[in-house]
């Protein structure tokens, strides 16, 4: 496919789970792709199929370190962050440098080539939430010491790095904050909840609740995240503050293990255990502001969107 409007992107993490989504479909599009990756949670199964595309092209990089490119840029996505807790703390210094450094690398770069950037932030901005749901103008409950603190604190200080750039006029600067995001190519090991308790109901493990289950989260196919990125991204102007991205629809954490339970023939119990420090007890985005400047909100319900992410686990996963 070939567009008359074919651009050039940058996507930093472009290996990951939402970073592979994101490629394909651009490129799908008929734009080139550079997919820029150091591999520390990226995975090269994500992007062999890339391969086959002419525009893509792949350098292996660590965004901690300055970004070079070598030809002239249109689009910077930056979602270039380990994004689940046993991950991004595994090395809390790296995942904070990556989303500081890595960030300033590649607005910076951005800035050079004149190309328009997209900030990949999160809803963990806004930590253990006392306001609910979450609209964009809360400014969040964040444990600035704590064990999340080099993710949330990091995706912070990136926003604030973006609308520096922004208030000195360098650079077109638009930034999501994604709310809880599932769909096949997930890793296994990624601790999150909704892969946690696929792999655990598909391998006969304990299902694991923490807490009593009646903390939330919201749920937002992967697809439905990609196409709210590249609304924001390509909206004429860019909006003076971030916009959340992610499904509205609450679900508590012992509903989700009941559904993923009848979904997948298994001898695995539910087992409760204590909530991690700083866990938030609540997560549900206000869409609002999506839906006002870029005209989207998400299509694929939980019920749809679970058996296609069960599907990818079962191919992938070997059962005791």
């Amino acid at each position: 496919m070939t567009t008359p409007n074919r651009m050039t992107i940058l996507v930093a993490g472009g290996a990951g789970f939402v970073g592979s989504h994101l490629c394909e479909t651009l490129l799908k599009q008929g734009h080139r792709v550079i997919c820029l990756d150091s591999f520390l949670t990226g995975r090269e199964d994500n992007i062999l199929p890339l391969c086959a595309y002419d525009g893509f092209r792949l350098i292996r990089h660590d965004v901690s370190q300055p970004v070079r490119v070598g030809e002239r840029l249109d689009r910077v996505y930056n979602l270039a962050s380990p994004a689940s807790p046993p991950h991004y703390q595994a090395d809390p210094v790296h995942t904070m440098m990556t989303n500081v450094a890595g960030t300033l690398h590649l607005l910076t770069l951005a800035e050079t080539q004149g190309a328009r950037f997209l900030q990949a932030s999160t809803s963990e901005v806004y930590g253990d939430p006392d306001i609910h749901p979450q609209p964009e103008d809360y400014v969040g409950h964040v444990n600035c010491t704590g064990p999340r603190a080099c993710y949330d604190e990091g995706k912070r200080a990136a926003e604030a790095l973006c609308y520096d750039f922004v208030r000195a006029g360098r650079a077109d600067v638009r930034v999501a904050r994604i709310f809880n995001t599932y769909g096949p190519r997930m890793r296994a090991d990624d601790g999150r909840i909704v892969s946690n308790m696929i792999v655990q109901a598909l391998t006969g493990a304990p299902m694991t609740v923490y807490g009593d289950g009646s903390q939330t989260r919201s749920f937002c196919y992967v697809s439905d995240l990609v196409a709210g990125m590249i609304a924001l991204m390509e909206a004429k102007a860019a909006p003076a503050t971030p916009v959340n991205l992610g499904n509205p629809e609450e679900f508590r954490i012992i509903e989700l293990a009941t559904l993923v339970r009848d979904m997948i023939p298994t001898r695995s119990r539910i087992v409760h255990r204590p909530l991690p420090q700083d866990d938030p007890k609540r997560r549900r985005p206000d869409i609002a502001r999506a839906r006002e400047l870029l005209g989207w909100q998400p299509r694929v319900t939980l019920a749809q969107g679970l058996p296609q992410t069960v599907a990818f686990f079962a191919s992938v996963v070997q059962p005791r």
